[in-house]
């Protein structure tokens, strides 16, 4: 039975130390933050309706809140005037966003 306590309490000592340990370098590691990538682009090629849009602009900006300094550009490539209309309320929306046509995404670049 002594044995068995030892080992029980040897586990929960380790873990306890494995704890401590990975929240002090979790602190340390996040004192910094993540340094900003200048000109890093999310280029969203954008077509026709662009039925999911909103859900492909939803997940860059998921992606974007990881990435510091990056912009999230909607490229242009023959949408219809209503998804035209839904892409610039988007570009429009967002801080760090904007709507280009495909023939000028060399300048944004």
């Amino acid at each position: 039975m002594l044995l068995l306590q030892d080992g029980v309490l040897a586990f929960l000592s380790a873990v306890g130390l494995t704890t401590i340990v990975w929240a002090a370098a979790g602190a340390l590691i996040r004192v910094g933050g993540r340094p900003a990538i200048p000109g890093l682009l999310l280029v969203l090629p954008l077509r026709g309706e662009a039925l999911a849009m909103e859900a492909d602009v939803r997940e860059l900006r998921r992606v974007q809140g990881g990435l510091p300094g990056a912009k999230i550009v909607l490229a242009d490539c023959g949408l219809t005037p209503d998804a035209l209309a839904l892409a610039r309320y988007l570009a429009d929306r967002e801080e760090n966003a904007a709507l280009v046509p495909a023939a000028e995404i060399a300048a944004e670049i």
